[in-house]
């Protein structure tokens, strides 16, 4: 099935719950630019309360301005999701000022590549940080309110390196299967009013790629990167697990250019 024809009508499940296409605050982090940022205009526009965090605040200023001026409805806040205490707290005044929070997704990531032998460890640290603490702290900030309301989904951005490790993508590709590993496990012990999906994107159209600082990693990055889907491609997967009817968990999307083999 490709991600267009990903759609579903349904409004209530078998115990009459309202699903579906019913309106949800939704949490985003790493909202500021490519996947983070197309999902959350993309869920804006499905009619949610979505709720833009990352640590560039301007740029997350335009963006919500601009879902506001199509008839949308977000808010921006500041959020580096390394600092656990200050995800709980932005977690934590979400739910106090709307009420809920009913979806997270914890889509911050950064991708850092190097051969091991380039030994750049501070990177491999920032990787594991923002990729896997800063997803445990989404987690552990959400599964309180997720358990006292009787609902929630929490959606993970893994990666096709969750499910590959090609050279210079260890330590990358570890984080991400930290993170896929981690989605799994929350399903497993979670009860099925809490959903639990991962979306797995291979190469997306993204400034991730800029920010690699290893010259043999960021020259393998030219070609590989030559075959790209945009964005919303992977904002898309993200809208159609929101969407399922409440008895419906979709466990993980792989979603990735036709191209890429």
């Amino acid at each position: 099935m490709t991600v267009e024809a990903m759609t579903t009508n349904d409004t209530t499940n078998n115990t009459g719950n309202t699903v579906g296409d019913e309106p949800r605050v939704i949490l985003v982090t790493g909202a500021s630019s490519g996947i983070g940022e197309a999902t959350a205009r993309r869920l804006a526009g499905d009619g949610h309360h979505v709720v833009l965090a990352a640590r560039r605040t301007d740029r997350l200023d335009v963006i919500v301005e601009e879902i506001r001026k199509a008839g949308h409805s977000a808010e921006a806040r500041a959020l580096d999701v390394v600092n656990r205490a200050a995800f709980q707290a932005l977690v934590d005044d979400v739910v106090a000022t709307r009420g809920r929070l009913d979806v997270l997704v914890g889509n911050a990531g950064v991708m850092l590549l190097s051969r091991l032998d380039a030994l750049l460890v501070e990177e491999w640290d920032r990787m594991v940080d923002v990729n896997v603490r800063g997803l445990y702290n989404g987690i552990a900030a959400v599964l309180p309110h997720f358990r006292a309301q009787g609902a929630g989904h929490v959606v993970t951005m893994a990666s096709i390196g969750a499910h590959e490790v090609v050279p210079t993508s260890a330590v990358y590709s570890a984080t991400k299967y930290a993170a896929w590993a981690l989605t799994e496990g929350l399903r497993t012990e979670s009860d099925p009013t809490i959903r639990v999906t991962t979306i797995s994107p291979g190469v997306t159209e993204s400034e991730l790629a800029d920010h690699i600082t290893d010259a043999h990693a960021a020259d393998a990055m030219v070609d590989y990167r030559k075959a790209a889907i945009p964005a919303d491609a992977v904002a898309r997967a993200v809208s159609f697990a929101i969407s399922q009817p409440s008895d419906v968990d979709v466990n993980e999307i792989i979603v990735r250019p036709a191209a890429q083999r």
